[in-house]
């Protein structure tokens, strides 16, 4: 048997305003695109916002659904629209937020593993990494690719 360990490494920022600008006018695009959730029966409110390499931002939002689990996470939203809108062009950020009724929650709140299976697969589209910007009232982490949030992803049929 051999013991092996996992190490990840991240930015961590004290607030947003601390980081670069255009990380920031990202974050800024995901909050806005929070606001625009349709989270009727959790009043969990997520926004994406997604830079292609065009330099498009693509803002998604969560859509809740009665009939559970038909609903869609924001950062899927926003990549499939990403996709479909310039389907030749490959991600180059994400970033992630989440609001209650108060506003921006002071938790992080990572993508959920069906999320980032599906940046995985965009990355392995891309040929390249993309920037995972997880944001919160307070602190803001930011990763260099999903295998920072996901290091066991699904890539056998890649």
């Amino acid at each position: 048997m051999t013991e092996r360990q996992l190490h990840i490494n991240y930015l961590e920022y004290s607030s947003a305003v601390k980081m670069p600008f255009e990380d920031r006018e990202l974050l800024e695009s995901a909050i806005s695109a929070a606001e625009g959730a349709y989270a009727k029966y959790s009043s969990f409110r997520v926004g994406a916002a997604v830079r292609m390499s065009n330099g498009v931002v693509v803002i998604g939002s969560n859509q809740e659904n009665a009939a559970y689990p038909s609903g869609l996470c924001a950062e899927r939203t926003a990549l499939f629209y990403a996709s479909a809108r310039y389907p030749g062009e490959s991600v180059e950020a994400i970033a992630v937020v989440a609001l209650d009724d108060k506003g921006v929650l002071t938790e992080l709140t990572y993508p959920c593993g069906a999320c980032r299976q599906v940046m995985a697969e965009y990355e392995m589209r891309a040929g390249r990494e993309m920037r995972i910007i997880v944001g919160s009232a307070g602190v803001v982490q930011v990763f260099t690719g999903v295998r920072s949030l996901m290091p066991f992803i699904f890539d056998n049929l890649a």
